[in-house]
């Protein structure tokens, strides 16, 4: 749905000359949710707006939906944006207008009929659920109610794709909860693909197929989530799930990327005649999936084969003390 291939971007300040984007390959699948994490600086918001060609790139490409918007310009372009919905950080509300006419806005500008508008305002907002805020102005409102308006404001247009710049970064705990539930419905119901920036990576871990690491311009690695916590060495495991702080020369850390329903570590005993000891673990949610966790301590003469043997079966296995 979304390809970009060879983004770069440079900002030539007054004294110097900044890479926002320095060779970016991007591809989003279809129905899929893709976030980019980074720090401030990374280049992930200038890579959200080359993606609707909110900020033209000095090299590269970029498609939509099979159309290659940085050959539009004019009137082309802005046809093709309407398939692009876009989710501000901060809502970017019209304090002025009520909820209703906030959401009609983007409507009213496409020259969409007054009973037409009515309708479709309508229906967005039972769909993320305000129909009794109609009437209300945005000051009215909490901010994840906000952030429900401006999600509604985004699909007026019936677009295939919607951007997502920071969404929760503004709202709390409980509220972030609630508009990444809203989001991943939203992809279930309408088949909308979906692209998203953050600093947090509890967002990547809680609602995204694939995701990317961006620093300095460039993505440090990028895969489906669930593939990459599988990878030895992959930079987003390890965030996702750090590594405990002290561990013994014999402790290992193994992570669990699907469902299993084999006893492996019971095997492990009887097959290496290893001493397996779990000082802890969990099971977390990832991408729609169980992810399971256990710190081990395991020792005996076998346990090289033993740690080589779940690696087979999938398992990512790491030395905590390293």
């Amino acid at each position: 749905m979304i390809d970009a291939v060879g983004l770069h971007k440079v900002y030539r300040l007054k004294k110097r000359r900044v890479t926002a984007l320095n060779g970016v390959d991007l591809r989003v699948e279809p129905g899929e949710i893709y976030g980019v994490v980074g720090q401030s600086g990374a280049g992930k918001s200038t890579l959200l707006r080359t993606v609707n060609l909110l900020e033209r790139p000095d090299a590269g490409t970029v498609r939509v939906g099979g159309e290659e918007l940085t050959s539009l310009r004019g009137a082309g372009l802005r046809t093709a944006r309407r398939r692009i919905g876009m989710v501000h950080q901060h809502f970017a509300l019209l304090a002025s207008r009520t909820v209703a006419g906030n959401v009609a806005f983007p409507l009213e500008v496409a020259g969409v009929g007054r009973t037409e508008r009515r309708a479709r305002v309508g229906e967005l907002l039972d769909l993320v659920g305000l129909a009794d805020k109609a009437r209300a102005h945005p000051s009215q409102l909490s901010g994840g109610q906000k952030q429900r308006v401006g999600i509604a404001r985004a699909l007026a247009s019936r677009p295939d794709v919607l951007l997502s710049d920071e969404a929760t970064s503004a709202l709390d705990p409980a509220t972030t909860d609630s508009i990444l539930a809203l989001l991943r419905r939203l992809r279930d119901e309408l088949g909308l693909t979906i692209l998203l920036i953050t600093h947090e990576m509890d967002v990547i871990k809680r609602i995204c197929d694939s995701a990317a690491i961006m620093e300095a311009g460039e993505f440090r690695e990028s895969g489906r989530v669930l593939d990459l916590i599988g990878t030895p060495g992959s930079l987003l495991a390890r965030s996702l799930f750090p590594l405990p702080d002290r561990g013994g020369p014999d402790t290992v850390v193994v992570t669990y990327p699907r469902s299993y329903d084999e006893p492996l570590m019971s095997e492990l005993t009887r097959r290496f005649d290893v001493d397996v000891n779990i000082l802890g673990g969990g099971v977390e949610q990832v991408a729609g999936q169980s992810v399971g966790r256990l710190i081990v301590d395991l020792r005996g003469a076998r346990r090289g084969p033993a740690l080589s043997y779940l690696a087979e079966h999938g398992l990512l296995v790491e030395e905590a003390g390293q």
